[in-house]
């Protein structure tokens, strides 16, 4: 067995080893006050809750399995994680569930910065519970490792207090855009909420989407966390349910980034990139029109690429756009059939948790541009 070595700066860097999810007993959550985050009115989901059909499980984890088959032929050492069955109540002292989520996507609950795996302080009821499918492999890493950092931030508490719990009611879409615009999401600042989706590593700078599932106080959690760091806040205006940043602004490699051109970033907070050379482009347009059936994300998930190293991307094999955009970039395009597992938490780079990347803690941003970094509330 191989000799664990925790370490990753960032998304681009030679991958040595990675999480891959499963779709095992995943479920459609039950109503929860940030739930209409996730699931409009007019979705197939409305109302829904409970197991996943069998054979969408099926579909998904044969792509999975597929999807790890791929990376373990290229010399990348792939882990998976432990399922529950996601299918009970969950109780604390503050709230109840009616079912809990899955483990599919790790790369919502763990953030690999350097040599630590930090488990999230995750907003949704149904995934507080989430990271104890991963608590056999952090063992393992703890054993093999003796300089991994195994790391949980607080535990949030989830009452009420935690969201606007009238947020949703009667708003109209225009509604919506407007409070996105004015960072005015359905959680509050009651206590420190991220999803480690959120944050974006690029050496000694973290950039933190501030959106519905990471509220600003957790960026402050983060800076006192990594004193060592600079945490930023970004926001996509235009994003009226800003969910994770892995579908909006995806780093390629060291001064590339594609950004969704329905979610631009703001011209103020481009100047930290341009003032270091980085370009930012147009990822390219999807090339579905819907998302598949009973799935929370968006059709950018076309963009939701994971990079093996700086001349080699896996894409979703029905993406034609994006591999042919990555391909004009000079990439080495892998194709990875991956549609049937979007609907249990996203696309390829969502459904993997990094553990090990070549590579050190580079600073990539030596110019710094003024009010960039987080300012206390």
């Amino acid at each position: 067995m191989s000799v664990t070595t925790v370490n990753s700066w960032n998304d681009f860097d030679p991958l040595k080893h990675i999480i891959i999810g499963r779709a095992d007993h995943c479920c459609i959550p039950g109503w929860e006050p940030a739930i209409e985050a996730k699931i409009e009115k007019n979705s197939d989901m409305w109302g829904m809750w409970g197991p996943r059909p069998l054979e969408t499980v099926e579909k998904a984890n044969e792509e999975l399995d597929y999807f790890t088959n791929v990376l373990e032929s290229r010399g990348v050492r792939v882990d998976r994680p432990t399922p529950f069955q996601w299918n009970q109540s969950a109780h604390t002292p503050d709230f109840s569930t009616e079912t809990l989520f899955g483990c599919m996507p790790p790369r919502d609950v763990l953030l690999t910065v350097g040599s630590e795996i930090l488990s999230a302080a995750m907003m949704m009821r149904c995934r507080f519970w989430e990271y104890l499918a991963y608590h056999n492999l952090m063992q393992q890493y703890f054993d093999e490792d003796p300089n991994f950092r195994w790391e949980q931030a607080p535990r949030p508490r989830l009452t009420d207090n935690s969201y606007q719990l009238d947020y949703f009611d009667g708003i109209t879409k225009e509604d919506l855009a407007q409070k996105a615009k004015e960072c005015d999401f359905v959680t509050t600042e009651h206590e420190p909420l991220f999803d480690a989706a959120d944050v974006l590593r690029l050496g000694k700078d973290l950039f933190c989407q501030h959106g519905l599932t990471t509220n600003r106080r957790a960026m402050q959690w983060l800076q006192r966390h990594f004193p060592n760091h600079r945490i930023h806040s970004v926001n996509f205006p235009t994003d009226p349910t800003p969910i994770h940043i892995d579908a909006t602004f995806v780093p390629l490699r060291p001064g590339l980034i594609i950004n969704n051109p329905e979610r631009a970033l703001p011209q103020e907070q481009r100047k930290i990139f341009s003032e270091n050379d980085w370009e930012i482009i147009d990822a390219a347009w999807p090339a579905h029109d819907r998302p598949p059936p009973l799935c929370y994300s968006s059709v950018w998930l076309s963009m939701n690429v994971l990079v093996l190293d700086h001349k080699t991307v896996c894409v979703e094999a029905t993406e034609v756009n994006q591999m042919e955009q990555l391909d004009s970039l000079g990439y080495e395009v892998i194709p990875i059939p991956f549609r049937n597992a979007y609907s249990f938490g996203g696309g390829l780079h969502c459904a993997t948790a990094d553990v090990h990347r070549e590579g050190t803690c580079e600073d990539f941003f030596p110019n710094q541009v003024p009010g960039t970094q987080i300012q206390p509330i």
